[in-house]
């Protein structure tokens, strides 16, 4: 048998990047995968390339839609999560309420809702795609920075809550992984510091890091079937990086 056979997944930013690698090796454990974003065309691709794959289209930031999404899981990833980059002086306030919707109001609904299914059945796992950013904090990044360290709180306190009812809850911290976000952060940075794309990558982004490249989406997958597979029983509460020894300093 498989690690997930007879399991339902729910992955939340799934059309792309790290939430397509989460979904693909979900479906390669043996899931059943509600793969939801707000990308249609996205997500129809990866259906059509993964069998067991259920597109759900729906915008995160809508939280009425969130609230009508798929319940009964029994692994749930929060993935989804967007990006501005801005002086706090200068943040747009309804961006940053944007947000905090799409990347910490949105995985607590979901949890909310997934939550009863798993207690009933003595078994879940809740995996929060966190940040290098939910450990430590970078200028221009308010929302961001602030979501994700919600983000970390709130599983700590879902693991605490789950742990006797068989639920587990843990965080991943990646650094700068080679995504669509990413390359869109690199063109935001470069403009808002004056400098070159490429000195944005060596500069900024890798500047904390000791291994300096990117982070690869199907390293952030691995290191997420960990966390729903046999030996995840005892890991809860957690937050685990995978940022090339960025939070190491």
């Amino acid at each position: 048998m498989s690690t997930l056979d007879g399991r339902t997944a729910l992955v939340t930013g799934a059309a792309s990047g790290i939430g397509a690698a989460i979904t693909r090796r979900l479906v390669a454990d043996g899931a059943k995968v509600h793969a939801v974003d707000r990308d249609e065309a996205g997500l129809r691709e990866l259906a059509d390339a993964l069998p067991g794959v259920d597109p759900v289209v729906c915008d995160l930031s809508d939280l009425a839609a969130v609230d009508r999404l798929p319940a009964e899981v029994d692994v749930l990833v929060n993935n989804a999560g967007t990006q501005h980059v801005a002086a706090v002086h200068e943040f747009d306030p309804e961006r940053f309420s944007l947000i905090l919707r799409v990347m910490l109001e949105a995985p607590f609904r979901l949890a909310r809702r997934a939550l009863p299914h798993m207690y009933a059945r003595g078994w879940g796992r809740v995996v929060n795609v966190s940040s290098a950013h939910g450990l430590r904090a970078s200028p221009f990044k308010a929302a961001y920075v602030s979501a994700k360290h919600g983000l970390e709180g709130l599983s700590k306190v879902i693991a605490l809550e789950g742990a006797e009812h068989g639920v587990t809850c843990n965080c991943l911290n990646p650094g700068y992984v080679r995504t669509p976000l990413v390359e869109g952060q690199i063109a935001d940075q470069a403009r808002t510091r004056g400098i070159d794309p490429d000195q944005v990558v060596a500069q900024v982004m890798l500047a904390p890091a000791a291994v300096k490249r990117l982070v690869e989406p199907d390293e952030v997958a691995e290191l997420a079937a960990l966390l729903y597979g046999p030996a995840s029983a005892s890991i809860t509460g957690a937050s685990l990086p995978v940022d090339g020894g960025w939070t190491a300093r």
